[in-house]
């Protein structure tokens, strides 16, 4: 299969990804550009939605609910967590933007047993991962701890020369706690962004070996397997992710090949 989505030309929708453009069962995912004054409004019949503002500022209503100039950040390179809003299925979200504005559109399915809310920047949990030149900077925007029905949303800034999802992880077999299955998107942006990085999905037994340059605004999809991110010097890499699959919870297993570096000095 064909793991590298690379972004529509002339489109307001970056990119988009469904199960059936995937061939899997749970992840969703599309990106889009929205100018100053544009409205954009979304909703799905059976996935629950995470809707993350990227970059720009915004406002967004729904049923009981309506925020005015959400977002701050002028782009995902920047030191700070974004907002966001969850929504239920069969409930719609109405975006104007206020500037330029990015926006991120995570999706997996659910019963609508939650009601929408705000994701505010100041309840998102933010990490450094990693090491020496492993090291990178993660912000959970909807992680297992937070309510969600099945999605799992997280961003990763990894600086110039380093790498990460390091060592290799998988999550592709349903075994919690020792590991569990989850189909990933990676949305990839690149600073400056004509730059790449370089992204490689394989499985033990490199049935499935794909290793690929990877530019701005493509999308990587990992199915199955290993998935670790070159980031190349002169360059910082950022990258959106959206998980989901039989159980919301996150448990990898490292490629025991590379778990060596874990305790190394």
């Amino acid at each position: 299969m064909n793991l590298l989505v690379r972004p529509k030309k002339n489109s307001r929708e970056i990119v988009s990804v469904t199960p059936q453009s995937a061939g899997w069962r749970y992840v969703s995912f599309s990106a889009h550009i929205l100018a100053p004054g544009e409205t954009r409004s979304f909703a799905d019949n059976s996935n629950e939605l995470c809707v993350v503002v990227l970059s720009g500022i915004v406002s967004a209503q729904t049923e009981g609910f309506d925020w005015k100039e959400i977002g701050g950040r002028m782009s995902v390179f920047e030191d700070a967590a974004p907002y966001a809003v969850y929504l239920p299925p069969r409930t719609k979200l109405t975006v104007i933007a206020k500037t330029d504005a990015e926006l991120g559109v995570a999706g997996s399915p659910a019963k609508g047993e939650l009601p929408p809310r705000l994701i505010e920047p100041a309840s998102i949990r933010r990490t450094a991962r990693g090491k020496s030149s492993n090291t990178r900077y993660v912000c959970d925007i909807l992680p297992q701890d937070e309510p969600a029905e099945s999605l799992l949303v997280v961003e990763v800034r990894t600086p110039s020369g380093n790498s990460s999802s390091y060592p290799p992880h998988k999550h592709d077999v349903d075994n919690v706690p020792v590991e569990s299955l989850l189909e990933e998107t990676y949305y990839h942006r690149i600073n400056p962004p004509q730059g790449f990085v370089f992204q490689r999905v394989y499985s033990d037994s490199r049935d499935l070996d794909e290793s690929m340059a990877v530019e701005d605004r493509n999308v990587v999809l990992v199915p199955r397997g290993y998935h670790p991110v070159v980031v190349p010097y002169g360059y910082a890499s950022y990258y959106f992710n959206v998980m989901a699959g039989p159980k919301r919870v996150w448990h990898f297993h490292n490629d025991p090949a590379h778990e060596w570096m874990l305790s190394a000095s």
